[in-house]
């Protein structure tokens, strides 16, 4: 069993990893080893900073398509986290870079009538609305609050891939899930005790 933590230079990746020491999950870091993302059970794609410089590191460093093959082809599992949540989107409002295109999804700003009480970043704890069945949501329920800190959110193009949604002036998707792709617009690795479920069913889900 093992996990590979993504790392191409815009990612917590410090964060993550002291998560998954915390569960006793066996996991690497890597930034060029092929093989380790080959052989790997699942796969965390981290994400900090901005679409446009995320996708270009991916791009140049070879990682872009490493990501494609490991997920598309070889079916390992995949955790997009923030940023790296809309990375596996179609394309971003935050630059003219095209995502992974893993998820039929777009990218899109947060826009309020003015004047507006809501802020933009979105940042703090809010609530998440688990909306389908999945060995990922085991232990959570309707108090389950995550640390979130964005400007954009995922618009997926099939409902069916949204997995757990968020108010913030009006419902966004917070998470998707499709087959062995999850994405969480929020941070579990700074959520404590909601964080700690996400993870270890998600080590689970990979094995």
């Amino acid at each position: 069993m093992s996990i590979v933590v993504i790392d191409y230079g815009l990612g917590n990746v410090g964060s993550i990893s002291n998560m998954l020491k915390h569960i006793s999950a066996p996991y690497s870091v890597e930034s060029s080893n092929v093989e380790a993302f080959f052989a790997a059970d699942g796969l965390i794609l981290p994400g900090v900073g901005s679409f446009q410089e995320a996708m270009s590191l991916l791009n140049r460093s070879g990682l872009a398509a490493v990501i494609k093959e490991a997920v598309l082809e070889r079916k390992i599992p995949l955790l997009g986290i923030c940023l790296g949540m809309q990375l596996m989107c179609n394309r971003s409002e935050e630059g003219d870079v095209e995502g992974l295109g893993l998820i039929d999804a777009d990218v899109v700003k947060f826009r309020f009538d003015q004047p507006s009480i809501l802020k933009v970043p979105h940042m703090g704890w809010s609530s998440v609305n688990v909306l389908k069945d999945s060995d990922l949501s085991v232990g959570l329920d309707d108090n389950s609050r995550f640390y979130f800190v964005h400007s954009y959110f995922v618009k997926c193009h099939d409902p069916e891939d949204i997995f757990m949604s968020t108010e913030h002036g009006s419902d966004f998707t917070s998470s998707f899930l499709r087959n062995n792709l999850f994405g969480c617009q929020f941070h579990p690795e700074k959520s404590h005790r909601y964080g700690i479920e996400l993870f270890r069913n998600f080590v689970k889900w990979c094995s």
